[in-house]
């Protein structure tokens, strides 16, 4: 890529960039319509009934006939609320949901070293803590402008949520980090290369390490549940209590956005998940170095096992909610601030001792 930049002149290498901004958008968004799909098919099949069956084969279409209702409903806006705020915010919740997707190596690239992804940068972590950090502003500015108490505390209690897991999620994205020697993502993907005992979720290569990594796999599963405002941590959105949360007063493309982003950013916990703890988009067994004479046979071998990883987690997502209760929101922040903060911690204490007394990474 970089020698067809070189030959046609950077004009013609912004219009790439955009040509692979386009398609990764497009391709998100079906897989998004698809994976919606698998998530309302398997409440269906918990609570032994067909789900979405009337659009399309088997319910295929149905994530768009809902895309093409939101989009020609009207847009109605609260009289007291404050209009500007109230239709930012789901654009910036959606945009912000879009743009943390920019640092994911989905596959390894036709170039020798390079991954598909629309920026490789060397502190792709720190990019994600920023962008996820600013996913709060979203909510709120959505729960003040639409000048209702049930938003308002909705997103108070999510805000809240989405501050307090984030501190352990950074913890356990740090014991990584210190196996690995990087915050590159791609870099991270190779560290787990050597087959599934490699994988950072297991650590067998490293048998001292495994009960500490595969407790912050654990980890890291549960506070993204909450970090998505998913079932049982779904408080934010409480029907009982808060009707639909923050989102009550939206409609039509508003609302519309606001599910995008949510969705986005579930799948982004997933794709993360597999990064950091099940290999990327390496297989369960190492296929040898004869897999890089055929580059383009070993990108999408590599697109399959990310993707089947990303669907296995967002599988998971959706059994939990079909299946778990809902927790009470003080049982949500003790679990948060008095279970998993201090345990992190000492993950941290415990994996940076390793690597200091042994010398090496993982």
């Amino acid at each position: 890529m970089s020698s067809l930049i070189e030959a046609n002149g950077p004009l013609f290498g912004t219009l790439l960039v955009f040509g692979q901004i386009g398609l990764f958008v497009l391709v998100l968004l079906l897989s998004l319509a698809f994976l919606l799909l698998l998530d309302r098919k398997v409440w269906a099949a918990v609570m032994m009934r067909k789900g979405p069956n009337v659009v399309g084969p088997f319910g295929l279409l149905q994530s768009f006939a809902d895309f093409g209702k939101f989009l020609l409903k009207e847009i109605i806006i609260p009289a007291g609320a404050n209009k500007t705020v109230f239709l930012l915010a789901p654009i910036i919740t959606c945009t912000l949901a879009f743009a943390a997707w920019a640092v994911i190596p989905v596959a390894p690239g036709i170039e020798r070293g390079t991954s598909w992804a629309v920026a490789d940068l060397n502190v792709g972590i720190l990019y994600l803590f920023a962008i996820s950090s600013l996913g709060v502003y979203g909510i709120i500015m959505g729960g003040w402008a639409s000048n209702s108490k049930y938003p308002f505390l909705a997103s108070l209690r999510s805000a809240a949520q989405m501050v307090s897991y984030e501190v352990s999620l950074g913890f356990v994205i740090i014991t990584v980090i210190l196996l690995v020697g990087s915050m590159n993502l791609s870099d991270i993907v190779n560290n787990q290369s050597d087959g599934f005992w490699s994988w950072h979720a297991f650590s067998f290569n490293n048998i001292l390490l495994f009960p500490v990594m595969f407790g912050m796999f654990i980890i890291f599963f549960v506070s993204a549940l909450a970090e998505t405002n998913r079932p049982p941590f779904d408080l934010a959105e409480a029907e009982s209590e808060l009707v639909a949360g923050y989102q009550v007063e939206y409609s039509s493309t508003p609302y519309l956005l606001f599910m995008v982003g949510e969705y986005l950013n579930i799948v982004l916990m997933c794709a993360m998940m597999t990064i950091l703890f099940l290999g990327g988009w390496h297989g369960p067994v190492p296929v040898g170095d004869w897999i890089n004479d055929y580059p383009l046979l070993n990108s999408l071998g590599g697109l399959f096992w990310f993707m089947a990883k990303i669907v296995f987690f967002f599988f998971m997502f959706a059994m939990v909610k079909a299946m778990v209760p809902r927790y009470r929101y003080d049982q949500l922040m003790r679990l948060g601030w008095k279970i998993f903060l201090p345990t992190s911690l000492a993950a941290v204490l415990i994996v940076s001792g390793y690597v200091v007394y042994t010398g090496v990474q993982a």
